[in-house]
């Protein structure tokens, strides 16, 4: 017995002391998205700091592809040693497992949340001609369409898609979904005619708003962000509650040692605190995030039940 507990003390001093002298060389973080991606734009703003904190740099791995899925499948496999870390967001964490009757990777089982980054609330767009110009008026316009409403979204199963869907139920109007390759195509169609409304993320439609050719008629954050001050939320307008923001966070795999999640952790959160840091994240139009592992992982699994509820009611499928 006293031989045991001995082998466990050196166990439990030896990860202890691999925690404390952690990194002792470049860290891998993949990202499941293109390079210049918002995702991209969070990892690389850390990882300037971060690197002077840990004396090692943040080696960023573009990985997009299968709606995230590709990037946090190499997570989720990867050593469990702090040395491959991925930054995931709603689609690949909280939304796939209900779409998709296989996944490569299990997100609850095989990745270990870290911290929260940062959200991002969808805006309400409709097109300039549409002559309503508050969320009620717009709501009250929507019913009078019958069955002749479609929206654009940026993809199937995309938080663009999840937000109207939810929108749709508590407002009470129909609409028919019309999915597009990403938020460019979504926003010429609003802005063409082609489709009434759409939820996206508000520095991807900034050159239509400034053309004039859309409008924004609200915000899906509880309260209204930094730099959308003087856009209404869809709480305030009528609909307590409404909340649907795009999310993302840094994930570790399984296994991972505590002391090494917690010194990422605090690390992360001391990045997120500072003025220089949060300015720049409030440029791209970003909410800082911060909290302890254990808060992420409650935040993710709210998440997962609550859309997971929206995607099984539509019936919304990836296979």
């Amino acid at each position: 017995m006293k031989r045991l507990f001995t082998l466990l003390l050196a166990c439990s001093l030896a990860t202890t002391a691999a925690a404390q002298s952690w990194p002792e060389h470049p860290v891998r973080m993949l990202v499941p998205a293109p390079a210049g991606s918002s995702l991209d734009v969070v990892v690389r703003l850390l990882g300037e700091r971060l690197k002077e904190r840990w004396g090692q740099p943040l080696v960023v791995d573009n990985k997009p592809g299968a709606g995230g899925m590709l990037g946090m499948d190499v997570v989720a496999k990867a050593a469990p040693d702090g040395y491959t870390l991925g930054i995931g967001f709603n689609g690949p964490i909280a939304f796939s497992p209900h779409m998709n009757k296989k996944m490569p990777y299990d997100p609850a089982r095989q990745l270990l949340p870290i911290v929260l980054t940062t959200s991002q609330p969808n805006v309400l767009a409709v097109g300039a001609a549409n002559p309503a110009n508050t969320l009620p008026e717009f709501v009250a316009w929507a019913k009078k369409q019958g069955d002749k409403l479609s929206y654009a979204s940026v993809g199937n199963g995309s938080s663009s898609q999840l937000t109207m869907e939810l929108f749709k139920a508590s407002a009470g109007i129909d609409a028919v979904h019309v999915p597009y390759a990403g938020s460019p195509p979504a926003a010429t169609s609003l802005a063409a005619g082609e489709t009434q409304a759409l939820f996206a993320v508000e520095p991807a439609l900034l050159p239509l708003i400034q053309g004039k050719r859309i409008k924004l008629l609200a915000a899906t954050s509880l309260v209204r962000s930094e730099g959308l001050k003087e856009l209404p939320t869809v709480a305030e307008s009528g609909y307590p509650g409404f909340e649907a923001l795009a999310w993302n966070g840094l994930f570790a795999p399984a296994g991972t040692p505590a002391e090494v999640v917690a010194r990422i952790n605090a690390d992360v959160n001391t990045v997120l605190k500072e003025p220089a840091a949060r300015e720049q994240f409030a440029k791209q139009g970003l909410i800082v995030g911060g909290g302890t592992p254990a808060e992420f992982k409650a935040f993710i699994e709210a998440e997962s039940t609550k859309w997971g509820a929206i995607i099984r009611k539509v019936g919304i499928t990836a296979d």
